[in-house]
C-alpha cells in the first residue's frame, strides 16, 4: 500500500463539552486519562501514512506541545496548518492542503473516532477516481445525524437534514479528497466543508460512499463523551 497524507482537524473548540473539558481544544479531551487525539494516533498508526498534517486553531499550542512531548510514541511525520483566524471545516482543509504532497489525502474529525480501515478508504477513492469519498456508518437512531442517501453504484445522492425519529447512513466524519479538484474551486476564505462542498456540489462532483459497519463515536455531547470513557480504551487494548 502505497503511503499517503492525513490532515487531522483539531481547532475545534468543544463548546457542547465546556462543563465537563475546561480550556482545551476538543481533540484534547480526556479518554480515561489520556487526549482524545491520542486513540486517534493509535488508529492511524495501524496505516500507511507518510505525513500527518494537524489543522490548530483554538488553543494551538497546547495541541502543540502534546505532539513534541510525545513524538517519540508515533511512526509518522507531522506538520502544523495553523489558523490565525477560525476558517470553518472547509477553510481548514484548504488552508491544510499546501502541506499534502500526495494526489488524495485522508481527513479526520478531531473529535469522532470511526474505526474504519483507512487503506480501504484511500483504494476505493483511488478505484472510483472520486472527488471525494466519505465513510458513512449505518445508525439505527440518528437523530443527531443527517442521513446521506446512495444509489446502487455507491454514489452519494442527497443529504437529509437532522431529524427526530431519523436512522440511516450517517457521515462518519472521515473523508478521502482528491486534492486537485477541491483546491481549484473558488471558495471563500472561512467555508463549511460539509454545506458549502459537499451539499452544495453533490451534482457537479463524483461523491462516493465507503460503508463499513465498525465502532462509531462523537464525543461532542457529554452523554457520548462519558461513554467514550469506556467503550474508546476497549478498542486499543
Amino acid at each position: 500500500m502505497e503511503h499517503k497524507d492525513c490532515i487531522i482537524l483539531a481547532g475545534g473548540l468543544g463548546t457542547r463539552l465546556q462543563s465537563v473539558v475546561e480550556d482545551k481544544p476538543k481533540c484534547l479531551a480526556p479518554i480515561d486519562g489520556k487526549p482524545f487525539l491520542h486513540y486517534l494516533l493509535l488508529q492511524i498508526q495501524r496505516y500507511h501514512f507518510r505525513n500527518i498534517i494537524f489543522s490548530v486553531g483554538y488553543k494551538k499550542e497546547m495541541v502543540k506541545n502534546y505532539l513534541s512531548e510525545n513524538a517519540n510514541n508515533y511512526s509518522f511525520e507531522y506538520v502544523f496548518a495553523e489558523e490565525e483566524e477560525p476558517l470553518g471545516t472547509g477553510g481548514a482543509i484548504m488552508n491544510a492542503m499546501q502541506y499534502v504532497a500526495t494526489d488524495d489525502a485522508i481527513v479526520m474529525n478531531g473529535d469522532t473516532l470511526f474505526d474504519i480501515d483507512l487503506d480501504a478508504l484511500y483504494l476505493f477513492q483511488k478505484n472510483n477516481m472520486a472527488d471525494c469519498t466519505l465513510a458513512l456508518k449505518l445508525m439505527n437512531e440518528a437523530d443527531r445525524y443527517g442521513i446521506v442517501h446512495i444509489d446502487e453504484q455507491n454514489s452519494i445522492t442527497s443529504f437529509e437534514e437532522k431529524k427526530i425519529g431519523a436512522s440511516g447512513l450517517i457521515n462518519g466524519g472521515i473523508y478521502c479528497l482528491f486534492k486537485k479538484s477541491f483546491i481549484n474551486i473558488p471558495f471563500e476564505k472561512k467555508f463549511s466543508f460539509e454545506k458549502e462542498y459537499l451539499e452544495k456540489m453533490i451534482s457537479e462532483r463524483n461523491f462516493m460512499a465507503f460503508t463499513q459497519d465498525k465502532y462509531f463515536i462523537d464525543i461532542g455531547i457529554p452523554t457520548d463523551y462519558n461513554k467514550a470513557q469506556t467503550e474508546i480504551p476497549r478498542l486499543f487494548n
